[in-house]
C-alpha cells in the first residue's frame, strides 16, 4: 500500500480563503455543534429516563440523536478548528478514516429514518396489529439491521478508496475528505470507481428517499379515515419525520446522484447534512412533539427540585 503513494497528509482547502469569513464561520459553526450536542443529548438522557423508551418510535428517536452525535463528530471538530488555522491538513490514515465513519454513520442514520417511517406506517395503518409488529425484539432487530446496512454500505467503499494511489497533488477543495474530491487527486483512472461510489451512495440515497416518500403517501391517504384529534397527532410527528427527510436526503441525493466530479455547491451543500440537519434535529423533534416536552418537562423539573433538596439538607447539616 505504502508504494502506491508518495503523500502523507492531504491540505483542505476549506470554506473560504477570507480570514473575516473564516473567523465568522468559527462562531457560527462552534455555536451549532454545542447546540447540536446539547439538544439530542437532552433528547436521548429524556427518552432513556422516562417511560418514552418503551415506545417503539422514541426508542428509535434516542437512536437517532446518538446517530446524529456520532455522524457530526467525525467531521465538524475538525471543521471548527482548521477555521482557527491558515494550513489546514489532515494525515493519510485520519482522512481514510474520515471517509470510513462519514459514510458508516451516515448510512445507519438514514436506515433509522427509514425504520422510523415503517414504525409510523405501522402505527397508522395497521394499529390494531402495530404492538404485535414493533413489538421489542423487533425494533433490536431493526436497529441492528441498519448497523449492519452501515457496515455493508462503508466497507466496501473504504477498501476502494484506500486502493487508490495518490503521488501528485494532495490538495482536496472540500473541509473534510469525502470520496469525489479524493477522486480527483488520485493518480490513477478513477472512473470505474466513480461510477460505483455513484451507485453505492447516490443510488441508495435516492431509491431510500423515494421508499420514503410513497410510504408517506400512503400514511397520508390513510389518514382521511381517522378523527380530527387522530389526524392532529399523526400529522404532528409525521411532519417532524417529513422535515428532517428532506433536510438530510436534499442536499446528499444532490452531492452524490451525479457524474464524481466536484463543484462550489458541494461545500454548501455539505453544510446541510453535516452539520445544519443533526442541529435542527432536536428541535423539530421537540417543539412539535407534546409527549417529548411533557417528558422533559418532568425529568429536568424533578432533577431541578431533587438538587433544591439536597442543598437544603447540607445546609441543614452545615
Amino acid at each position: 500500500m505504502e508504494s502506491q503513494r508518495n503523500v502523507s497528509d492531504f491540505i483542505l482547502l476549506g470554506l473560504s480563503y477570507d480570514q473575516n469569513m473564516q473567523i465568522l464561520c468559527f462562531v457560527l459553526f462552534l455555536f451549532c455543534y454545542v447546540a447540536l450536542l446539547a439538544g439530542n443529548l437532552l433528547i436521548l438522557v429524556s427518552i432513556r429516563c422516562s417511560p418514552l423508551f418503551h415506545q417503539p418510535m422514541y426508542y428509535f428517536l434516542s437512536h437517532l440523536s446518538s446517530m446524529d452525535i456520532c455522524y457530526t463528530s467525525t467531521v465538524t471538530p475538525k471543521l471548527i478548528a482548521d477555521l482557527l488555522v491558515e494550513r489546514k491538513t489532515i494525515s493519510y490514515g485520519i482522512c481514510m478514516l474520515q471517509v470510513f465513519t462519514m459514510h458508516f454513520f451516515g448510512m445507519i442514520e438514514v436506515l433509522i429514518l427509514t425504520v422510523m417511517a415503517f414504525d409510523r406506517y405501522a402505527a397508522i395503518c395497521k394499529p390494531l396489529h402495530y404492538l404485535l409488529i414493533m413489538n421489542r425484539t423487533r425494533c433490536h432487530l431493526l436497529v441492528l439491521a441498519a448497523w449492519a446496512g452501515g457496515a455493508v454500505h462503508s466497507f466496501p467503499q473504504f477498501f476502494m478508496v484506500i486502493r487508490l494511489p495518490f503521488c501528485g497533488p494532495n490538495e482536496i477543495d472540500h473541509y473534510f475528505c469525502d470520496i469525489f474530491p479524493l477522486l480527483k487527486v488520485a493518480c490513477t483512472d478513477t472512473y470505474i470507481t466513480g461510477v460505483f461510489m455513484v451507485v453505492n451512495s447516490g443510488m441508495v440515497t435516492l431509491v431510500t428517499f423515494v421508499v420514503l416518500f410513497f410510504s408517506y403517501i400512503i400514511i397520508l391517504f390513510t389518514l382521511r379515515n381517522h378523527s380530527a384529534e387522530g389526524r392532529r397527532k399523526a400529522l404532528s410527528t409525521c411532519g417532524s419525520h417529513i422535515t428532517v427527510i428532506v433536510l438530510f436526503f436534499g442536499p446528499s441525493i444532490f452531492a452524490y446522484l451525479r457524474p464524481p466530479n466536484t463543484f462550489p455547491e458541494d461545500k454548501v451543500f455539505a453544510l446541510f447534512y453535516t452539520i445544519i440537519a443533526p442541529m435542527f434535529n432536536p428541535l423539530i423533534y421537540t417543539l412539535r412533539n407534546s409527549e417529548m416536552k411533557n417528558a422533559m418537562r418532568k425529568i429536568w423539573c424533578q432533577t431541578s427540585e431533587l438538587n433544591i433538596f439536597l442543598t437544603k439538607q447540607r445546609g441543614i447539616s452545615l
